[in-house]
């Protein structure tokens, strides 16, 4: 194991050969790289090299000196595989970061060999209510407090059979990585994203995997995004959540690897 971070870049943890083909893992709004401790046996599966960073103002990785947008996280994520990853890797992101990893294969397609979307979106950016719901959550951890907010949100993510170990251990993620202003910033960079227009544009190897029983990004959503990327697969993920890659792991590391061992 491999934990990086110098001067102003995102701090990274990275799992595997160093001479393998870099996946990139980009985590969901109130969560971390520790999201992805899951899937490290796919070092040994597909013969990659899984690094997973706190995003920019998340975690262990400084705060943007201005405020961030979606196509700063997109930048930040295209200049570590720039620096980190020999000119290009597999992005696998999950939730807000399917869409920033989006938003990373639409500004850099050079970067992006593969490209795995789990229990993600077009954005909240389709619809000034679900705009407005987007924005509206980050008021509550201002209104709640950190922890009383984890703990409220963290059940909505999994699902109703989820152990309490794994609810415990999603609250905990959320109160180590959040803060402000950063998570104000993530959450209104999905409230102006809509990449419906764009999706058509996207040549990476695409898969699109959700949970089936997501209540926050229903199956719904993962089918726009199908329907929209050329030649792009959706996988459902039986007694998922939101988290499906957390909650089903062995399933979920048994599709990705499916799917990278095509690419080659």
């Amino acid at each position: 194991m491999t934990d990086r971070q110098s001067g102003g870049d995102p701090w990274f943890t990275a799992h595997g050969d160093d001479d393998a083909p870099m996946l990139l893992c980009l985590h969901g709004i109130g969560s971390s790289a520790g999201a992805f401790e899951p899937q490290y046996p796919l070092a040994a599966s597909t013969r990659r090299r899984i690094v997973a960073w706190d995003a920019p103002g998340y975690g262990r990785s400084p705060d943007p000196s201005a405020p961030f947008t979606l196509d700063d996280w997109a930048d930040a994520a295209a200049e570590l595989i720039r620096r980190h990853g020999g000119g290009s890797a597999d992005v696998l992101g999950v939730s807000w970061g399917g869409v920033t990893a989006t938003r990373l294969v639409l500004r850099h397609p050079g970067l992006v060999r593969g490209l795995i979307l789990a229990d993600s979106s077009v954005g909240s950016g389709t619809s000034a209510h679900r705009a407005e719901a987007m924005r509206a959550r980050a008021d509550g951890v201002d209104e709640l407090g950190l922890e009383a907010f984890a703990r409220d949100r963290s059940p909505l993510l999994v699902t109703a059979q989820a152990p309490s170990s794994l609810i415990e251990e999603v609250a905990q993620l959320m109160v180590n990585a959040v803060r402000q202003p950063s998570y104000t910033w993530a959450c209104a960079s999905m409230a102006e994203a809509d990449h419906r227009p764009d999706l058509a544009s996207i040549s990476a190897p695409t898969l699109v995997v959700v949970g089936d029983d997501d209540q926050v990004t229903p199956p719904q959503q993962s089918e726009i995004l199908v329907a929209g990327i050329p030649g792009a697969r959706l996988v459902m993920i039986p007694g998922a959540g939101h988290l499906a890659n957390q909650e089903q792991p062995d399933r979920f590391n048994e599709v990705v690897s499916g799917f990278l061992n095509g690419l080659g």
